[in-house]
């Protein structure tokens, strides 16, 4: 099942929300910004001790790996890196796989419910109409174990994937 709410991920009670990093898994802005803030100093604990280990280089665009959520009411988060927009050259497949990597991260975790943010739609610069369609269209073609939120920060974005459904 797929559902399309506008609201605030951090507030999210679900098994895992998707966090939208950058590759140093070190906090940034946006969504980044405010589920390290909300969720407290142990996500960022253990993203630096997976930086000290098995991403030393930090997480590639389109892979997923999940934290505790610390102090958010979710029980895991599973932080993705979505490319950013560029117009000559064809990323999509690299944002497709970051749903994909995302669910199946989920999967081995047994979350049954899912909150995503629209990955690579802020800051990263990439258009919102095909955003959503390539989301909405990659969480149907992977048919997720899991219930799917998307939480959407505003209503231009909600009605985008709403539109995308």
């Amino acid at each position: 099942m797929i559902t399309f709410v506008r609201g605030d991920i951090t507030t999210m009670r679900v098994d895992a929300i998707v966090n939208a990093a950058n590759n140093s898994l070190l906090g940034g802005g946006g969504i980044d910004g405010a589920i390290h803030r909300a969720g407290g100093p142990e996500i960022l604990a253990e993203c630096r001790k997976l930086r000290d280990t098995v991403l030393p280089h930090g997480l590639p665009t389109g892979e997923a790996v999940a934290t505790t959520a610390g102090r958010l009411p979710a029980k895991h988060v599973i932080h993705t890196v979505g490319p950013v927009w560029d117009p000559n050259e064809d990323r999509s497949e690299l944002l497709a796989s970051a749903y994909r990597n995302s669910l199946r991260v989920a999967d081995e975790l047994g979350a049954a419910t899912v909150a995503f943010p629209a990955i690579s739609a802020g800051v990263y610069g990439w258009p919102l109409a095909d955003a959503a369609r390539i989301a909405v269209r990659t969480v149907r073609e992977v048919d997720p174990p899991a219930d799917v939120t998307f939480v959407l920060f505003s209503q231009q974005t909600l009605d985008a994937f709403r539109s995308a459904e």
